[in-house]
């Protein structure tokens, strides 16, 4: 029978051993998921005709924010997937 040796991690991020080293992780990982979350916004600003931002706040075009909502929504999960 074989044991198999217990891998020890690589990064901190891998096994964070103190509470300071996991809060340190997890801000890390929030910054980078709401910087993605923005840039696909931004992304999904520009593939579209028209300006988002104006259609969402000056003209209040509901259906646009249900559309830019969704679509972060599914970067958030994509990237909480990746981090995961």
């Amino acid at each position: 029978m074989f044991l198999l040796a217990q891998q020890q991690p690589t990064h901190i991020w891998d096994d964070p051993q103190t509470f300071g080293m996991a809060v340190l992780a997890t801000l890390i990982f929030a910054v980078i998921g709401i910087v993605m979350a923005i840039l696909g916004f931004k992304v999904l600003d520009k593939l579209t005709p028209g300006n988002l931002d104006e259609e969402i706040l000056q003209k209040q075009n509901v259906a646009a924010a249900i559309l830019a909502g969704a679509f972060i929504l599914g970067v958030c999960i994509i990237v909480a997937a990746a981090i995961h």
